[in-house]
């Protein structure tokens, strides 16, 4: 008996210490080869799947096969709702599809281009903007965004800077956890979905500014200035991450198993699933790294897991198991992390949970209100002679393309955006201002550019010759007190495949700039664009510059608050503005190197142009106030730090004006002596504040171990590089933005 129970026992202790079996093992012991690899395979849903239109797609057989795993591009609910019953009544073991989207600054409500919303530097309303992009998106069915994009970018000619945080790593990761924690939340409620952070990796850097190109860099850069941002995303628990279309270092990224699995899994520990974008894994064929088999090979040896459009995975992959050229475990694993999203968001259990939600929440007052509150904050003055402010006693001549153009303001990826957002002259019609309209130019030169570039089959260029349009103008500014001018890029001027060579504002709206200003009229500029632009010219002859960027479907009254001071404008670039693009790449955390140039004159033999200085025309960091704020008192709790301590920075703030209004107050470290050469400056903590007008607030920043070290990279080792600090002297320097400063010495020891 005694035998028995000893047994017994030992076969409890070893069932308890199995663990019990969940929905996706339970799926994945019913799966064929054929439908493991079905749930890799990612598709654009065509339209129809409500009137049958999409059955000679071949899509929808694909999906009542098992053969696809997520869908894409579809808004509709109905249609969404269609598609998830296809695949779970009508498929062998009905497995719910994932639907996504590149809901990338918002859905119905469409806030600021994440390049705006950056210039915020408010975490709380980027979080803000994020939940309520989410919480339309999810009304609608959607259970899966591509956003955020964190690539780092340095060039403007690159037209996806627009989608991006800008040139800082520092401001960049705030900006990739902040959207991460704002889409997923703890994904348990039925608005939180899952996110996408792309494009894994370097995508920002591809070479000449032009999509799709090649990026060559050293680890040292890599782990320094390029991915923090995507590693921010990771430790904040992103749940899916998006390959590049670049190359890094000779090796597509969509087929560089040290990116995909080195890096993100062995040393990040990332647990969820990547995804191609779309046709990387075919696009490979075109890198010269082989045919369609090879490359989808290659794609899920190095650690993707889902293969968007190319169909390379379902199409090749079984033939290459039973060749052992890719083995069963990767597929297995491929299939799991995939299944195991579907897990966490509920849909094992309840397919249609995303696709019951309530839809009064989209395009609500609320929401709406918060878009333009957002808007608002994300403009960045650049200058202002005080004109700005306008009184409402003002006469206004409004003027240039962009004044009637509503549906340019809500940028490209405009989401579930309706084409019909309200314009300038629409805003100041109903705000019953004063003034004068007239359009004064077309948006381009070129006819057949213009209209592919407002990408809208409704748009139609103004047929009148640019001397009339202009003369109009000229008339409106003379019977007016002052002059708006709407003018800038169209919105899809910016976006994928928007790389530019010049960053001007296109001549015809240039030409009617030179016209207005010759009125003698003061002018204000209100800059339209999705990038930093050459505004040589316009800085010296323009009374005020606002950069309004695309602010979204409220843009329109958010840029009449703060036109005319109901709004006091706070927004600061997250990406410096250069002189001309000759300076390009032009950012603030440059390397100091062994000849710097100490001022903007030319000097031989130092590192310097002899036809243009070196400063930008605006600093990263740079954003002006309707009020003046002093700094004073920057002070540092001890001028010596051990390597394991901390000390505390502080700095008062004093809005010398007579506006309430707030401040970004910035923290920036310069390692003087170093084992490898550093950026002169780097970003390392931001507070925004309210200071009322005369009053003085103390703002105060930890200075930890952390913020001080950074990754050694020697190329000859392997291994994960560690963050390490090295002893020695630190500038710390505080101020409103990186070019100007207050700086204190502080030397960490041994």
């Amino acid at each position: 008996m005694r035998g028995i129970s000893i047994f017994l026992s030992a076969v409890f202790l070893l069932s308890a210490c199995v663990p019990e079996k969940t929905k996706v093992d339970e799926l994945m012991s019913q799966m064929t080869l054929e439908e493991k690899l079905g749930q890799l395979n990612c598709l654009v849903a065509p339209r129809g799947a409500v009137t049958g239109e999409q059955q000679s797609t071949g899509v929808a057989e694909k999906v009542r096969s098992g053969a696809v795993g997520s869908l894409f591009g579809r808004h509709d609910r109905d249609e969404l709702m269609a598609w998830q019953k296809m695949a779970v009544e009508e498929s062998r073991l009905g497995i719910p599809l994932l639907f996504g989207a590149d809901i990338i600054h918002g859905y119905r409500t469409t806030f600021p281009v994440p390049l705006a919303l950056a210039a915020t530097w408010n975490p709380e309303s980027m979080e803000r903007a994020a939940r309520i992009s989410t919480v339309e998106a999810s009304s609608d069915g959607l259970t899966w965004l591509y956003n955020p994009m964190v690539d780092i970018c340095r060039d403007p000619r690159w037209g996806r800077c627009v989608e991006g945080a800008g040139e800082d790593p520092y401001l960049a990761s705030v900006y990739s956890e902040t959207m991460v924690r704002g889409i997923q939340g703890d994904l348990k409620a039925d608005d939180e979905i899952l996110a996408c952070v792309k494009h894994f990796a370097l995508y920002g850097a591809s070479e000449a500014g032009r999509d799709y190109r090649e990026t060559d860099m050293s680890p040292a850069r890599m782990y320094n200035e390029y991915f923090p941002p995507y590693k921010a995303a990771v430790d904040a628990g992103v749940a899916s991450i998006m390959s590049s279309f670049n190359d890094v270092n000779g090796i597509p990224a969509t087929g560089n198993r040290w990116l995909m699995t080195e890096v993100l899994r062995n040393q990040w520990g990332f647990d969820g699933f990547v995804v191609s974008d779309y046709n990387a894994v075919g696009e490979m064929v075109r890198h010269g790294i082989g045919d369609r088999k090879t490359v989808s090979e290659l794609a899920l040896n190095a650690g993707v897991d889902s293969d968007m459009m190319t169909e390379g995975f379902v199409g090749e992959l079984a033939a290459s198991v039973k060749e052992g050229r890719v083995s069963m475990k990767a597929v297995d694993q491929a299939c799991r992390r995939v299944l195991e999203a579907k897990e966490k968001l509920g849909l094992l259990d309840d397919p249609y949970k995303f696709l019951r939600c309530e839809q009064n929440r989209i395009y609500t007052d609320e929401h709406r209100k918060a878009a333009r509150e957002i808007a608002a904050e994300s403009f960045v003055l650049l200058k202002n002679d005080g004109t700005l402010p306008l009184s409402k006693g003002k006469k206004v001549a409004l003027v240039g393309p962009l004044a009637d153009a509503g549906a340019q303001y809500t940028g490209s990826w405009q989401g579930a955006a309706y084409d019909d957002c309200r314009s300038l002259l629409a805003a100041m019609k109903e705000a019953g201002c004063d003034f004068v309209f007239a359009k004064g130019s077309n948006m381009l030169e070129d006819a057949e550019l213009e209209q592919a570039a407002c990408r809208n089959r409704k748009y139609v260029r103004d047929p009148r010759s640019e001397s009339q349009m202009i003369r109009e103008a000229v008339a409106a500014a003379r019977q007016s007190d002052v002059v708006l001018a709407a003018v800038g890029e169209p919105a899809w001027m910016t976006g994928e495949a928007s790389s530019r060579t010049s960053l001007d504002i296109p001549q015809p709206q240039k030409r009617l700039l030179e016209a207005l200003v010759n009125t003698g009229r003061p002018v204000v500029l209100l800059l339209f664009s999705g990038r930093p632009m050459t505004l040589e010219w316009e800085d010296s002859n323009m009374a005020a510059i606002l950069d309004v960027w695309y602010g979204g479907s409220e843009a329109a009254d958010a840029i009449l608050d703060v036109v005319y001071g109901r709004v006091n404008p706070s927004g600061k670039l997250t990406m410096t503005f250069p002189r001309n693009v000759g300076q390009i790449p032009l950012y603030y955390n440059m390397k100091n190197g062994g000849r710097p140039a100490k001022t903007d004159s030319y000097k031989r033999f130092s590192s310097c142009y002899m036809d243009s200085p070196n400063s930008p025309l605006y600093p990263f960091g740079y954003g002006l106030s309707y009020t003046t704020f002093e700094y004073t008192d920057f002070a540092l709790s001890a001028d010596a730090m051990p390597s394991d301590g901390s000390v505390t920075a502080s700095v008062k703030v004093t809005n010398t004006g007579s506006r309430d209004a707030d401040e970004t107050v910035q923290l920036y470290i310069h390692d003087v002596y170093s084992s490898m050469t550093r950026p002169v400056k780097e970003l390392k903590a931001f507070r925004k504040v309210r200071v009322k007008a005369g009053e003085t607030v103390e703002v105060s920043f930890e200075i930890t171990p952390d913020l001080l070290s950074w990754y050694y990279v020697d190329p000859f080792e392997t291994g994960a590089p560690q963050l390490a600090l090295e002893p020695g002297d630190f500038e710390i320097m505080v101020g409103p933005d990186s070019s100007t400063l207050q700086t204190l010495m502080l030397n960490v020891l041994e």
